[in-house]
């Protein structure tokens, strides 16, 4: 008798010993898992930061280039009239390309989904659609808008206004709201064209969505920071 107690308590011993052993296991493995994504989540963000860095040396690098080889244009061009005047040529074509910073009288638009939503009224129409931002630009560029920027994007004729799902990306780059356009043009054409009597404007705004256009005497806008490339364009000789 004795030695069948003896047999039923080093049973149980074993039991809960390895039950112990099971959990201590499950626990190592499941500290490992997360040390292990851990690991891989600051290699990535390691990662990131890195081509950040090398992206923003570049385009320092580049801009520095560019600076310099403004000032050897100008200097070769100071006794050279034709020179000079091929340069003003220059530096034109890349205002109008976008390929330098400018400036100039203007207008600035704000738009912004409602701040609060009417259950009388379709709740999509109370936010800002990709569609709303490129009517704007339409109706600007149509009105004689020399440069317009979005959030800091500025457009060119490559520019693209797209939609993924609740993501509006211009240049690519993901922008939210408020939406920013800024436009560089005669203001009384600009504001005109966006405050006339059933404008873009007044659409948006009828479902509660900020919709504002302000005059501004200098707006500075930056050059788009993208690359242009023209692969079918060629000069016709």
């Amino acid at each position: 008798m004795k030695k069948k107690q003896i047999a039923i308590t080093l049973g149980i011993m074993c039991f809960l010993l390895t039950i112990a052993l099971c959990v201590q296991i499950k626990t190592m493995n499941s500290a490992n898992s997360t040390v292990s994504q851990s690991l891989a989540d600051n290699e990535l963000r390691d990662e990131v930061l890195r081509m950040k860095e090398k992206y923003d040396n570049a385009y320092r690098d580049l801009a520095n280039a560019q600076k310099e080889l403004e000032k050897v244009r100008q200097e070769a061009t100071q006794n050279d009239s034709t020179a000079e005047a091929k340069e003003q040529a220059l530096r034109e074509n890349n205002m109008i390309l976008g390929r330098t910073d400018v400036q100039g009288e203007g207008v600035e638009v704000i738009l912004e989904d409602a701040a609060s939503t009417s259950s009388s009224l379709n709740a999509s129409d109370q936010i800002i659609h990709f569609s709303d931002i490129q009517l704007v630009v339409n109706e600007l560029a149509n009105a004689g808008a020399e440069a317009i920027e979005i959030n800091g994007q500025r457009l060119v004729n490559t520019s693209s206004i797209t939609c993924e799902g609740n993501i509006i990306r211009i240049n690519g780059e993901r922008i939210g709201t408020p939406f920013y356009i800024r436009a560089i043009g005669s203001q009384s054409r600009l504001y005109g064209a966006l405050t006339r009597a059933g404008s873009i404007l007044d659409a948006i705004a009828y479902y509660g969505n900020r919709a504002e256009v302000t005059k501004v005497d200098n707006i500075v806008i930056s050059r788009y920071s993208g690359t242009l490339n023209y692969e079918y364009l060629k000069e016709d000789k």
